[in-house]
């Protein structure tokens, strides 16, 4: 049985290789209902998740970002220091203010789901990256991000944040 299983496996991941993604990610089409609860609470908590998810990281709103960060922030994405501040700056330096559009429906990033639980809110996305195996194409993948609040703010994060390898110098060899 372990060796049928293992064989499937291998079959299943020659065919992504060979034919591309088996199921595109994909989100709500209204992304308001995911960021509602019946607990109070957890609906607060969701609340100021969406507020962060939309306001904050898609429409560069960072000027807002005392209403939804404690002071404190506690970052565990490797690529930024902890505190809001640090972050509000490091987020603006790259991140204009767009207008927030008027309907819900029409938000990006698209949401996949929003799950809470005491105080922890996690927010999974639709991301779309270049295909590394096929040049000039296009995938679908789930990014998440999870805060852990504290009286209505975010004081701590979450995500898949990686370290990037720096860039090779000019006419460097590739490796």
């Amino acid at each position: 049985m372990k060796r049928i299983l293992i064989l499937a496996s291998l079959a299943a991941a020659a065919f992504v290789a060979l034919y591309g993604q088996a199921a595109p990610v994909t989100g709500a089409d209204d992304p308001a209902p995911l960021f509602t609860d019946k607990d109070p609470v957890l609906h607060r908590n969701k609340q100021a998740a969406m507020h962060i998810v939309f306001d904050l990281l898609a429409y560069g709103h960072w000027d807002e970002a005392p209403k939804w960060l404690t002071e404190k922030y506690i970052q565990h994405n490797p690529g930024f220091a902890s505190g809001r501040q640090t972050v509000m700056d490091a987020f603006s330096k790259f991140s204009k203010a767009k207008q927030i559009p008027a309907s819900t429906k029409d938000y990006n990033p698209k949401i996949v789901a929003v799950l809470a639980q005491g105080d922890l809110v996690a927010v999974m996305n639709r991301v779309e990256r270049p295909d590394p195996r096929n040049p000039g194409q296009m995938y679908t993948t789930t990014h998440y991000d999870m805060w852990r609040f504290v009286d209505g703010k975010a004081d701590e994060h979450w995500d898949e944040g990686a370290i990037n390898a720096p860039a090779a110098p000019k006419g460097a060899p590739k490796q």
